[in-house]
């Protein structure tokens, strides 16, 4: 048997710090000048307004097969540059051999609300 990762427990006001809300995808263009193949994506977050970020999951996706999707992005870290791309949040997913396989909402919220 192999041993448990070691977690370090949070408290819930840490959790309650990190703003994770449900957003869709409404536009996707090229990120040529990205050291990994990567989109650049914008996402409309409702009351939080359209964010844009660079996310490495080309391998996986399409901009086509991405527009009107639903996704799950941490909106409240700072800013980073991304070459002369700023990222505006965190687009979250998972990380397989694959590529990245995104979080997305089993069935349609409005943009904006807060993951719970």
């Amino acid at each position: 048997m192999s041993e448990q990762a070691a977690i370090e427990e949070i408290s819930w006001a840490d959790f309650q710090k990190v703003l994770i809300v449900a957003g869709t995808v409404t536009r996707v263009e090229p990120f040529p000048e990205a050291r990994k193949p990567a989109w650049k994506v914008w996402v409309d977050f409702g009351p939080y307004g359209e964010r844009k970020t660079s996310a490495q999951i080309a391998a996986l996706y399409t901009p086509e097969s991405l527009i009107g999707r639903q996704i799950v992005g941490v909106i409240n870290f700072p800013e980073k540059q991304i070459g002369p791309f700023r990222s505006q949040f965190l687009l979250t997913g998972f990380h397989t051999d694959e590529g990245v396989v995104i979080t997305a909402v089993e069935r349609p919220v409005p943009n904006g609300t807060r993951l719970a």
